[in-house]
């Protein structure tokens, strides 16, 4: 019996420990799951965030346009450089959606201006006439309606002409004459050079010799305390891996960041980089001529704007796109008529090397291309500031030569 007494009594207390460690257990646990559930959660969110910065606001500007400023801008006494009715390097741009990641940055901005109207791409104005603290001194307010084209010759062999005049060319603008206000060769012109790589895993194969070749592009290209570029790679999303600089290291370095893999997000990459880098750099400060070197194979599976609503962003913020197709199939396949048409409206070009040795060719021509073009400014004929799509062409009295420029453009809201 006390044999049987003790069995007993010891397998009491093991239950009872075990009761014990289970009441203990149990809320730890609990606790436990719920920390992990709450981290995981965080990671979720940060990624989504992170997500959302990268990429374009959608939908576009095509669906809500700008708003308009409250005022025409200010010119003090004609020394404030003219708006330009296409948003241009040398002119206003129509403002654009906010960048995500610089909103409070704006709102702040905005606030501290008051009612004032944005004057982000004229001249500084004089004192008493930014601040209105002078009465005595007039304030002459107009609005010069000009648009600024930059374009290409060929001739029948592809080959550059360098040397016409203003009276060799006509433009018309949305099928009327317009009246030329201005004619330059743009030879020297500072550049602003967004590099966009296609780094999804259709182009996995050839990605490193196309990374070389894009090094040695900027090398070539991007003049010290000049010029400048940035680089974008894409696949899901846009990612910036070295911005606005003029050093060919950095710019070196930012395209060997890049890894392939992952979806093609083709149309948020231009639109972000039209929007949210070219369209803002050196606003109002100095005349550049701003580009887009776009590798890639042209398919896309993962934007959030349309391809028109990507090329209307270039066309807004005055940029030229050229690109080059990573396909060498020897077939022309979608993405290919698709890199055609983004250079077609912008005044690029497209190329579609044979093989993968041909793109580093390719680089070579768009670089001799930047250094020979013209740029023109003029005033449309009944124009109206309603915010829609004018065409523009521009013609040479001699036939056998080919001007290559963009479009059309979207005149300014009122």
């Amino acid at each position: 019996m006390d044999v049987e007494k003790t069995r007993l009594s010891r397998v009491a207390g093991r239950a009872e420990t075990s009761f014990r460690r289970q009441l203990i257990m149990k809320p730890l646990m609990r606790s436990l799951a719920i920390l992990v559930l709450t981290a995981a959660l965080s990671l979720t969110l940060a990624a989504q965030a992170a997500a959302q910065q990268s990429l374009p606001e959608a939908p576009s500007a095509t669906k809500y346009p700008p708003p308009p400023p409250a005022s025409p801008p200010a010119s003090n006494s004609g020394t404030t450089a003219p708006q330009s009715a296409s948003g241009g390097t040398a002119a206003a741009p129509s403002p654009a959606p906010a960048p995500q990641q610089n909103q409070s940055a704006d709102n702040a901005a905005q606030s501290a201006k008051a009612n004032a109207p944005p004057t982000p791409n004229t001249a500084a104005a004089s004192p008493a006439g930014a601040n209105g603290d002078d009465d005595s001194v007039p304030i002459i307010r107009k609005r010069v309606d000009e648009v600024n084209v930059v374009f290409t010759v060929t001739d029948k062999r592809e080959h550059f002409v360098k040397d016409l005049t203003q009276n060799d060319f006509r433009v018309i603008d949305d099928n009327k004459p317009a009246t030329v206000e201005s004619f330059s060769r743009q030879t020297n012109l500072p550049l602003r050079v967004g590099l966009l790589i296609d780094a999804s895993n259709s182009v996995r194969d050839r990605f490193k010799f196309e990374q070389e070749s894009a090094i040695e592009f900027l090398n070539q290209i991007i003049r010290p305390r000049y010029d400048k570029a940035f680089v974008i790679g894409f696949d899901t999303t846009p990612e910036v891996t070295q911005d606005f600089t003029d050093s060919s290291e950095a710019l070196s370095h930012g395209v060997r960041m890049l890894r392939p893999g992952g979806g093609t997000a083709m149309y948020d990459a231009v639109y972000y980089a039209c929007r949210d880098k070219l369209m803002q750099s050196d606003r109002g400060v100095i005349a550049t001529r701003r580009a887009i070197i776009l590798l890639s194979d042209g398919e896309d599976n993962q934007s959030r704007v349309s391809r028109e609503e990507a090329i209307e962003m270039a066309q807004r913020a005055e940029v030229i796109i050229y690109t080059i197709s990573t396909n060498t199939s020897g077939l022309v396949s979608r993405g290919d008529k698709i890199l055609k048409h983004f250079a077609e409206e912008t005044g690029g070009k497209a190329f579609f090397p044979f093989k993968v040795e041909d793109v580093a060719n390719a680089f070579t021509e768009i670089s001799d291309e930047l250094r020979s073009q013209y740029a023109i400014s003029y005033k449309p004929a009944d124009f109206l500031s309603n915010g829609k799509y004018r065409s523009i062409e521009i013609l040479a009295d001699n036939k056998k030569y080919h001007v290559r420029a963009r479009k059309g453009y979207y005149a300014p809201r009122q």
